[in-house]
């Protein structure tokens, strides 16, 4: 079974960047799809980017031209580039893999963005 762990978040003023990590535990070339969703306290989860195998990308409205998703395969490690932070940009940050049908998840790192 495939493990993520994340690392990365922290606290960070308002136009500044961080840059999140995700490991997978293990070489798999089950691992299709993988990509970011955050939970801001109160709010349901919502997709931020998505990177497939083949490389294609997807962002969220929110984040398009300011986060950016970056897929070293090589590594087993997707990151999560975040620039021109904002105070709406916090949440908890979760990292996911889509491994033979079956979705995991890393075990969330949170953002905090002061204004």
């Amino acid at each position: 079974q495939v493990q993520l762990v994340e690392s990365g978040g922290g606290l960070v003023q308002a136009g500044g960047s961080l840059r999140l990590s995700c490991e997978a535990s293990r070489s798999s070339f089950s691992i299709n799809g993988m990509g970011w969703y955050r939970q801001a306290p109160g709010n349901q989860r919502e997709l931020v980017t998505t990177i497939t195998s083949g490389g294609t990308l997807t962002h969220s409205d929110s984040v398009k031209g300011r986060f950016t998703i970056l897929r070293d395969s090589a590594k087993n490690t997707i990151y999560l580039q975040m620039n021109r932070l904002k105070p709406e940009d916090t949440a908890v940050y979760y990292c996911y893999a889509d491994v033979r049908g079956v979705r995991v998840w890393g075990q969330g790192t949170q953002v905090t963005v002061s204004s």
